[in-house]
């Protein structure tokens, strides 16, 4: 059966079924796509053993691959739809992830953006100081026209 599901979610690229079967299915359709960017003979070989038809082999290996050569894993998702209403099983969609992932530069990109709200901070402060001066001028200013009338 799963043989069957990897081979209509591959070719496809997304399928309707139980959460249960979802789960599972994950699984073995990412050890597919990791078969496939490995690209070679002996893993086009192991892939053809286990997916039923040439064509989706040859497009698991031309197509569906080349999209995730940059993905370490998590080449799938699975979207909860509710409960089937003849049996009551709860129903998912499991589908081939489409955004185009760039790795992480967190630990680089980090202390690159505090420096410029250090640097806003600084330029702010001598603004935030000489707001209050600039208000002490003209209390000055009227306390010497009191003291003149």
């Amino acid at each position: 059966m799963f043989r069957n599901m990897v081979t209509s979610f591959l070719q496809h690229e997304k399928i309707t079924t139980t959460d249960a079967k979802a789960k599972e299915l994950r699984s073995i359709a990412e050890k597919m796509i990791t078969l496939g960017k490995k690209g070679d003979l002996h893993a086009t070989r192991q892939a053809a053993a286990y997916i039923r038809d040439k064509k989706v082999v040859t497009k698991l290996f031309t197509e569906i691959a080349p999209r995730y050569s940059e993905r370490p894993g998590g080449y799938t998702r699975i979207i909860k739809l509710g409960i089937r209403p003849g049996d009551t099983a709860p129903v998912s969609i499991i589908e081939l992830v489409e955004a185009e992932m760039t790795p992480k530069k967190a630990a680089k990109s980090a202390p690159a953006a505090k420096a410029p709200k250090a640097a806003k901070a600084a330029k702010a402060a001598p603004v935030a100081e000489e707001a209050p001066a600039a208000e002490e001028v003209p209390v000055a200013e009227a306390a010497e026209e009191k003291t003149e009338a």
